[in-house]
């Protein structure tokens, strides 16, 4: 794991690497069956009779996928706080059985909170490519952090 971030330790124009995950079938008819249970998340068949062309994971699994990489490369060694709400989601190809998922998180801006100085805020922009390198998905979200002094 990567070492103990604060506020202070975000530079905007950083990119950090967040790690990668193989999605495998079983996770997503799984997921698909309990929280998105749409034919072409569920059944090869119907996957290929849709616009996704084969079984693909649901958008949300992509996201939930996504925020497991953030807690492992990111938050869990960090002194974040919560976030207050995702601006945006994107999502440009399918993800398929066997692919392997990488995400990275650019700093767009950070900015200490005039309401709550012990506090800062750090725009992201989450990136998640699949084995070849195309974008899969993105997403947008701020999240507080404690500054050093508050941390410690």
């Amino acid at each position: 794991m990567s070492t103990f971030r604060s506020f202070e330790d975000f530079e905007p124009g950083e990119t950090i690497a967040l790690g990668s995950k193989t999605v495998t079938r079983e996770e997503i008819i799984a997921f698909a069956a309990e929280f998105d249970p749409q034919p072409f998340h569920l059944d090869e068949a119907a996957g290929e009779a849709s616009l996704l062309g084969g079984l693909a994971a649901s958008g949300w699994h992509t996201i939930s996928m996504l925020m497991r990489l953030m807690c492992d490369g990111l938050l869990l060694n960090s002194s974040g706080k919560g976030s207050p709400g995702v601006e945006e989601v994107r999502w440009m190809r399918p993800v398929r059985p066997g692919d392997v998922l990488a995400a990275s998180a650019e700093v767009i801006s950070s900015r200490v909170l005039n309401s709550r100085p012990e506090l800062g805020m750090v725009d992201f922009l989450f990136t998640v490519v699949d084995q070849t390198g195309a974008t899969v998905m993105t997403q947008r979200n701020k999240i507080l952090f404690a500054r050093r002094e508050a941390a410690q």
